[in-house]
């Protein structure tokens, strides 16, 4: 049931930006970024990280004093790029950006669907 559930997830969010980018304008929000919510930010964004470390872990093969440091590393400096890429676009192309990434999510939600179905080869 992983399929549908990963489909159901990216299309809820998917369907929710869309809305969103189509609603009338609003009073534009300011993000929290308090060393609290950065903190709360980073240990779920981690969790797919974590969860390659311990895949690593049990496979035996790998030096996992390297990797999980190398795996950290990565999800902050790659996480910060996200958040300044996203700055400079999100003000730039905010409702086609915001459309485009609700296309995305719910597009990749069909196809995780469609091979779990066995549609696509």
């Amino acid at each position: 049931v992983d399929h549908w559930i990963a489909f159901g997830l990216l299309a809820v969010i998917g369907v929710n930006m869309l809305r969103e980018a189509m609603s009338p304008e609003e009073e534009p929000e300011t993000a929290d970024l308090s060393w609290k919510t950065m903190l709360i930010l980073a240990v779920a964004t981690s969790i797919d990280a974590l969860a390659v470390g311990i895949s690593l872990a049990m496979v035996g093969q790998v030096n996992i004093f390297f990797a999980g440091p190398l795996i950290g590393l990565c999800t902050c400096v790659l996480s910060a790029i996200g958040v300044k890429v996203g700055n400079v676009f999100g003000s730039r192309f905010e409702k086609k950006a915001e459309i485009a990434g609700g296309v995305i999510l719910i597009l990749l939600g069909v196809k995780i669907l469609l091979e779990h179905l066995g549609a696509l080869a």
